[in-house]
């Protein structure tokens, strides 16, 4: 699979997220400021044979956008990949680098956008430019059989790339809504969770155990669950 197409790793289609992505690399957050970041848009990550695809928002500034890979380096990723390991979907429970030794088992992980948007906040014009990406990494995952979303502007994302492929949808008739599982037609279904974001897991509003509940359903979906 070519998780990085030199396209991918050049893409500037968003001029405003691409001129983002650079200044935070140039900058840099106190505590890193002696790494070198990556500021590039970001590549998928994962098992090849995939039957759970984890669609997110976006790199983080300080995160993917430094470390190069999906949820790694920051809150998110620490509360994503331990949750990732109980469940049998990653081989260990800290992700710090492409270096780590991570792998991931059954699992892609990609997002709606590639670039670190300015107060993770992409526009839609820019989802949607980046879903040519979303559609790559779709398209070289044939043994999936379920998305798990994380958050509403992902779970639209996916839905929108099923238009995009020709499926008649009304979004309305799938509203996002965490734990809820949306059918439609052929195409693999689609499952919502809250997003693991710091904001959401340091209120409680999305808790380990409501998490793994969906990573077990995610599981049961795709012929996983043991």
């Amino acid at each position: 699979m070519d998780a990085y197409p030199r396209e991918l790793e050049s893409c500037r289609r968003c001029p405003r997220l691409a001129e983002h992505r650079e200044a935070v690399a140039i900058t840099k957050r106190r505590a890193y400021r002696h790494d070198i970041y990556w500021g590039k848009p970001v590549p998928g990550f994962g098992d090849p044979d995939a039957a759970i695809l984890l669609l997110g928002l976006a790199p983080g500034a300080h995160g993917s956008n430094r470390t190069g890979r999906m949820f790694t380096g920051d809150a998110s990723g620490d509360f994503l990949y331990p949750a990732l390991h109980r469940a049998g979907l990653a081989s260990q429970a800290r992700s710090t680098g492409r270096g780590d030794g991570m792998s991931l088992k059954g699992l892609w992980i990609t997002a709606a956008a590639r670039c670190v948007p300015p107060g993770n906040k992409p526009t839609r014009q820019e989802v949607a430019t980046c879903r040519d990406w979303l559609e790559h990494d779709v398209g070289q995952l044939p043994s999936v059989r379920v998305v798990l979303a994380l958050g509403s502007i992902a779970h639209d994302s996916y839905l929108e790339l099923l238009k995009a492929r020709g499926v008649a949808l009304k979004k309305s008739r799938f509203p996002f809504g965490h734990a809820a599982l949306h059918r439609v037609g052929d195409a693999a279904p689609l499952l919502d969770s809250y997003h693991v974001s710091f904001q959401n897991t340091n209120t409680g509003r999305l808790t380990e155990a409501m998490f793994d509940a969906v990573l077990q359903k995610a599981k049961e979906l795709a012929g996983l669950a043991r």
